[in-house]
């Protein structure tokens, strides 16, 4: 697409939380190091590498020379599904260890998800067969199962990010609720209006406990699969606070555009819809950077 410098500016520092870059048994448009590379159109600072599969904190380890001469810095984490043991506290710590900066609660095999999209983890469609088990953080009783409690005790000893995944809304609540309680302030939801079903009501809970609400801007460009109104996520924006929102793109699957594209023609949407810059700036760069720490 053609660059606008003005929208470029704009952008410039950017962080963005979830980019879906490959190796991954999900079609992926390009690997780690070219979507790091492809950020300094905008001026990226930073970005994590989200598989729903692997640990993507030794992608970035095993790209490290490729990635020495790029400007923006990659960062991996894990998401707790099937594939990695599920609640498997012992992949956390490595990830975690190993200089990950997040930690996604069950994505394509919560209870939610798999209601969704009941297509045994073949969501949009993988490239080898694997198998799924759905993974729930409560026990029969409605309790943390003791393991969750031991990975956010790791994760908030790192520093690091504790998403909400794919769950369900109350199970969401739930863990942020414990996570509030030992102090953490770096809890993200997810897309709360796609797969999740989180109402602006429940998301207000989840961001008096601390949480921040991210919103993918790879739904809103009409270049990609979704197409959704940018109103939609204006409206979204003023109900909820720039101060409480992060942006991400959610992009890099086969089939939608580059990240970068997408970034640059949902914010100019925004913009013309009357969204303030220092409000864009504070969702795409300060509030992310705060919630990665990047300026410890």
């Amino acid at each position: 697409m053609t660059q606008s410098p003005a929208i470029a500016s704009v952008l410039d520092g950017l962080v963005d939380m979830h980019v879906h870059s490959g190796p991954s048994p999900f079609p992926r448009r390009f690997d780690h190091v070219e979507a790091a590379q492809d950020g300094a159109r905008i001026g990226m600072r930073a970005m994590v590498a989200k598989s729903h599969h692997h640990n993507t904190q030794m992608d970035i380890l095993a790209m490290k020379g490729r990635l020495a001469d790029v400007a923006a810095t990659a960062y991996g984490g894990v998401a707790l599904n099937s594939t990695v043991g599920g609640l498997n506290v012992h992949a956390v710590r490595m990830c975690l260890r190993m200089g990950g900066k997040v930690v996604w609660f069950p994505t394509i095999s919560s209870g939610r998800h798999i209601e969704c999209h009941p297509e045994d983890g073949a969501f949009p469609t993988t490239t080898v067969p694997l198998t799924l088990e759905r993974i729930d953080i409560v026990d029969e009783d409605g309790e943390l199962k003791p393991e969750v409690i031991e990975i956010l005790d790791e994760i908030k000893a790192q520093e690091a990010v504790v998403n909400g995944g794919h769950m369900y809304p109350a199970y969401i609540r739930t863990l942020f609720q414990a996570a509030h309680e030992r102090g953490m302030t770096r809890m993200v939801v997810s897309h709360p209006d796609f797969v999740i079903g989180a109402d602006p009501d429940l998301c207000r809970e989840l961001i008096d406990l601390g949480a921040y609400v991210e919103h993918e801007i790879g739904m809103y460009d009409p270049e990609g699969t979704q197409k959704w109104d940018p109103r939609k996520l204006l409206t979204w924006i003023e109900t909820l606070g720039p101060e409480h929102t992060v942006l991400a793109s959610d992009f890099g699957q086969a089939a939608n555009p580059k990240p970068v594209d997408a970034w640059m023609r949902v914010a100019g949407a925004l913009l013309d819809l009357g969204l303030a810059e220092k409000d864009l700036r504070r969702m795409v760069r300060d509030n992310p950077t705060y919630l990665l720490n990047l300026d410890a």
